[in-house]
């Protein structure tokens, strides 16, 4: 597919370089070839031939862009009935059986998805699967490695499979459930032994991935897979670079949220499935990433999109022709008073941490460390004051978030449903599990960074299988990603990470697949603080959210002064 020859259309007809070469030699003006009536100017049509330069080698990227999009450096071209027809296969996935002895009844989109990442990696090409969260990802990539197996592809040259450090056992129990003839190699632990014998596939978490590098680089994989692809969203890490050097001759991505902050994340997931087919990520940013993101242009959005569909997989789990028996999400911003202490604690950082700034040259790297601390100050004063002056004061009447917490908890308890409560911080989360604990009367899980795997795994089973446990606190970063708890229908987000890609993921451990009842979704914001100005600053982004939101926390370092007064200020 990826040869081709360059041809001139004259009208309906197509004439080879060289003959129009001789046609056009010494002649100019209007002129007559092979029926049809052409303005020859020599150096228009000097320009033309330069840029067809019979001896340019493209690169397969090149190629492929062109057909997709029938132009080339912004030129119409086009393309012959054969070439058409290729491109159209590849965007089509043909109907191809489920693997024998899979344990599941895979839905329709599934099915498709399977037979998707079977096409591309038939004709060569790597897939991001980026199925919204909660939609199967992992069922469909388990489909595609027991038909791999039952072709023989996973003899000699093995599966592997790289998740976060959370996602482990849920691999490993899906595998055994889904397709227990797969036979898993888990590569993690203290004890841990690299070996490819005896198994179909090995199991290993990015931060072994990163730490015994060389061993899984010497290697060549059949198939590389890795999950919340996100992971390798920064070119510039360590983590991804050891990603990228792993040699497989299929590449897959999987990430219900292929764009957290930036398009430039989009780039680096693409680079890792068909490296080059993009470009570098100089080119990236400048010819997409710059128009896209900041000058809304819509031709270039239209290109990108074009380009890059047949790589691609996203279904939305809102999209009722994908999936119609997943309940609602009904989502709440629920704006609350500060009380007088945070009032009185929130001006005087502001006060205090303006002051400071004025003494700081602009966009230095001291000014934007001052901008995250004045940001993660108010933050926790927010939340509770305790929390920002480290003392142990756990009074419920301290913080207008923790007062709306209770009420919103004991009309739950009432109706005897059960609840997630994300915040972004430990400390927070400690906080709460005691003034729960007092207000309830029994100890709520918390899941945090510093719970082993095996605890984690035992609180999993314990919030959705007992019913006298209603309430599970996570610490956004360790439970956000990964987890499975459909007991759940009402989701709190105590404070904000200001990403909704993060927000919606950490939503979506209730509201998925599994799901019964209608979720509801409760975002405590504190009203007239720059809680609420950011809420509607990213409000205002939606229209690109498919795309790329705004970058969190950091970017705030960027705004000018006055930007940051009225961001900061309180009142409406």
């Amino acid at each position: 597919m990826l040869q081709f020859e360059w041809q001139i259309a004259i009208g309906d007809k197509t004439i080879p370089i060289a003959e129009f070469r001789k046609l056009i030699k010494g002649v100019s003006g209007v002129v007559n070839i092979k029926g049809q009536y052409v303005l020859i100017d020599q150096k228009e049509i000097q320009t033309l031939l330069n840029n067809m330069d019979e001896d340019k080698a493209l690169s397969h990227a090149d190629l492929l862009q062109s057909a997709l999009l029938e132009e080339y450096q912004e030129a119409k071209i086009t393309l012959s009935p054969a070439a058409r027809k290729i491109i159209k296969e590849l965007m089509q996935s043909e109907q191809m059986a489920l693997p024998k002895h899979l344990k599941a009844t895979l839905r329709p989109y599934q099915e498709r998805g399977y037979q998707w990442l079977y096409n591309n990696s038939k004709v060569g090409f790597g897939s991001i699967i980026a199925d919204d969260m909660g939609l199967g990802k992992t069922l469909q990539v388990i489909s595609l490695l027991l038909q791999f197996k039952q072709e023989g592809r996973l003899n000699k040259r093995k599966a592997l499979i790289v998740v976060p450090t959370t996602l482990i056992t849920n691999w490993q129990k899906e595998i055994e459930r889904f397709a227990p003839e797969l036979q898993p190699h888990i590569y993690h632990g203290a004890k841990r032994a690299f070996k490819t014998d005896g198994c179909d596939l090995v199991i290993t978490s990015y931060g072994m991935l990163r730490s015994d590098a060389a061993l899984f680089q010497k290697i060549r994989w059949e198939v590389l897979a890795i999950d919340e692809a996100q992971n390798i969203k920064n070119p510039g890490t360590e983590q991804t670079k050891a990603v990228k050097k792993l040699k497989a001759d299929v590449k897959i991505a999987m990430s219900g949220t292929p764009v957290e902050n930036r398009l430039s994340e989009y780039w680096s997931l693409f680079d890792f499935v068909n490296s080059g087919y993009l470009g570098s990520a100089k080119y990236f940013n400048k010819v997409f990433a710059l128009p896209i993101e900041i000058e809304n242009n819509a031709a270039q959005l239209e290109r990108f999109k074009k380009m890059t569909a047949p790589f691609i997989l996203r279904r939305l789990k809102t999209d009722k022709s994908i999936i119609n028996d997943l309940p609602e999400k009904m989502e709440h911003d629920c704006f609350v008073q500060l009380s007088k202490e945070q009032t009185a604690l929130y001006q005087e950082v502001v006060n205090t941490m303006l002051d400071a700034l004025k003494s700081t040259e602009e966009h230095s790297i001291e000014r934007k460390g001052l901008v995250f601390k004045m940001m993660t100050a108010l933050k926790q004063i927010c939340n509770h004051p305790s929390q920002f002056l480290k003392k142990e004061d756990d009074r419920v009447a301290l913080s207008g978030k923790t007062e709306l917490l209770l009420e919103l908890l004991a009309s739950i308890y009432e109706q005897d449903e059960k609840v997630l409560i994300f915040t972004q911080y430990k400390e927070m989360g400690e906080i709460l599990a005691r003034i729960l604990e007092d207000a309830f009367d029994t100890k709520p899980l918390f899941l945090h960074g510093g719970v082993p795997r095996k605890k984690r795994d035992d609180m999993v089973e314990e919030f959705q299988n007992k019913k006298h446990v209603k309430i599970f606190i996570l610490s956004i970063k360790a439970g956000g990603t990964g987890l499975n708890l459909t007991a759940a229908n009402h989701v709190i987000h105590y404070d904000l990470w200001w990403n909704p890609a993060v927000e919606a993921q950490a939503t979506d451990r209730a509201f998925r697949i599994g799901q019964q009842k209608n979720v509801l979704v409760h975002r405590l914001i504190s009203k007239g603080t720059f809680e609420e100005k950011i809420n509607q600053m990213l409000e205002d982004k939606k229209h690109l959210a498919d795309l790329t939101v705004a970058s969190g926390e950091k970017w705030m370092g960027d705004l000018s002064t006055k930007e940051l007064q009225d961001l900061v200020h309180m009142g409406a």
